[in-house]
């Protein structure tokens, strides 16, 4: 297939769609938003016959996208995303005259969207990386995937159908399927011009890669997985062992174990491991086997539990089970410290219900475990108020590692709002500085441009001094509308 016209036509209808008015944007995000609503019923069927997924949990993924498109739309009308800073000019000042510099947030270009298996909707065709790319005013040519593709490209013709209603260029989304050699070559297209994606470390890293190394390298923003770990406390434990017991297993097991933030790690003193043991083991018994998304990670999934079987270190809580055709069983297991720091195969992500719970004698130990703890979406503490006051270093330490910091509950569940980070240090993401969820995700495909001396006339309106959008700017070094 040849990708040039696709990009061509991408670049094209970029040179309009970038100087589309803010409100003009935001009335576009919300027609996708109001398409998607109108065919929910067609969706749903769709995306639960696809990824095995309930028609509930399908429900409430389609009513996060267009939550997503919404929220968007309101950042862009509001307007002030684009950081508009202003130094005015000074020219009796000496020795040297001030020129009068303006700087603010301008769209990177077209940008390529990869789709992600586990979340047809809220993460694929219509998803965050989509929203966020069109919302800063990028084109989208968006890579179907293969797990789901009939529901990818009805959500892609209602995307198609509001570029229409809107009046936009057909080029401001693009939908297109194929295998690995065509992600490979849309992230090298030379009009391309950054990346989204969310899958595994190794699709991520290949595309990071191939990336840096083109002639003009882009940034790619790809969430690539996590273990998330808890560190539970032993005061807190003792006061809340059952009920914490059922909330970790809840989350563990929630969507089969497919979300990216899975706690498949959890540390708990090795005091309170058999009545925490037990009690992880009476909920897990009550889940029975489901369906994965498909036949890949449901191999997957079963050669990982199966080769940790294997090892002599782990004591099994719940002992993995024989999938059937596309349904797994929760696995969890017992390790000591001293072994889980012995080995970084203990710190790998297995996609599915399986949890791995590292005991340790003594709150000190932690401080080599977080050293030694790879980047990671979230990471969760639960302990009493003088517990925590008390880890004050390792709270440091652990800071460094994630992106999110829990201190209350389990990590399954990101919220869409204006403060909430999904990303963290690698390998969970290639770029720490960003997030695929929530409103600072627009900052991901937008640039500083600074503009010196320009006549006001040729300004763009977030920079004129009058301020005719309205919006909260940096001048001179304060804040003002």
């Amino acid at each position: 297939m040849d990708i040039n016209p696709i990009f061509e036509s991408a670049q094209e209808a970029f040179l309009t769609y970038k100087n589309l008015p803010p409100a003009k944007k935001a009335d576009f995000l919300e027609s996708i938003a109001e398409t998607l609503e109108g065919n929910r019923s067609a969706i749903v069927l769709m995306a639960s016959r696809e990824s095995n997924l309930p028609e509930g949990r399908i429900n409430g993924e389609l009513g996060r996208t267009t939550g997503q498109l919404k929220l968007f739309a309101k950042i862009v009308r509001e307007g002030s995303w684009v950081e508009a800073t202003i130094d005015p000019a000074d020219p009796k000042r000496t020795p040297l005259p001030k020129a009068d510099i303006r700087r603010m947030l301008v769209p990177l270009g077209p940008v390529v969207v990869f789709g992600a298996s586990n979340f047809p909707l809220a993460f694929s065709t219509a998803g965050g990386d989509t929203a966020s790319a069109l919302a800063a005013g990028c084109p989208v040519i968006y890579k179907g995937h293969p797990g789901h593709p009939d529901t990818s490209k009805f959500v892609g013709q209602c995307i198609s159908q509001a570029v229409e209603k809107s009046g936009l260029p057909s080029g401001v989304f693009t939908h297109v399927e194929g295998g690995v050699k065509m992600g490979q070559d849309l992230v090298k297209h030379p009009l391309a011009k950054a990346v989204g994606f969310t899958g595994s470390f190794h699709s991520g890293k290949s595309l990071f890669n191939i990336a840096s190394d083109r002639a003009e390298p882009i940034p790619v923003y790809a969430e690539m997985g996590s273990v998330n770990p808890i560190f539970a406390f032993a005061g807190r434990l003792k006061s809340e062992l059952v009920p914490l017991a059922e909330n970790y297993v809840a989350s563990l097991t929630l969507g089969v174990g497919q979300f990216c933030t899975n706690p498949g790690l959890i540390f708990v003193p090795s005091g309170l491991a058999e009545g925490f043991s037990n009690g992880v083991k009476t909920a897990v018994e009550k889940v029975s086997a489901a369906p994965m998304l498909h036949g890949g990670i449901a191999e997957s999934y079963d050669k990982s539990v199966n080769e940790l079987a294997l090892r002599s270190e782990l004591n099994w809580i719940k002992s993995p089970e024989a999938k059937t055709d596309l349904k797994t069983h929760p696995a969890i297991a017992k390790i000591s410290v001293k072994d889980w720091l012995s080995d970084d195969t203990f710190q790998e992500e297995v996609f599915g219900a399986f949890g791995l719970m590292v005991l340790y004698d003594d709150p000190s130990e932690l401080k080599d475990v977080a050293l030694k703890l790879k980047g990671q979406l979230t990471i969760t503490l639960w302990g009493d108020g003088d517990e925590l006051k008390a880890q004050r270093e390792l709270i440091s330490l652990l800071q460094e590692k994630c992106g999110r910091l829990l201190f209350t509950g389990v990590p399954t569940g990101v919220e869409v709002g204006y403060a909430m980070q999904h990303g963290g240090p690698f390998p969970a993401t290639t770029d720490p500085r960003s997030t695929s969820v929530g409103a600072y995700a627009i900052k991901r495909f937008a640039r500083p441009v600074a503009f010196q001396d320009m006549p006001s006339a040729l300004l763009p309106k977030e920079l004129q001094d009058e301020n005719p959008l309205g919006i909260l700017r940096q001048i001179d070094g304060n804040w003002s509308k």
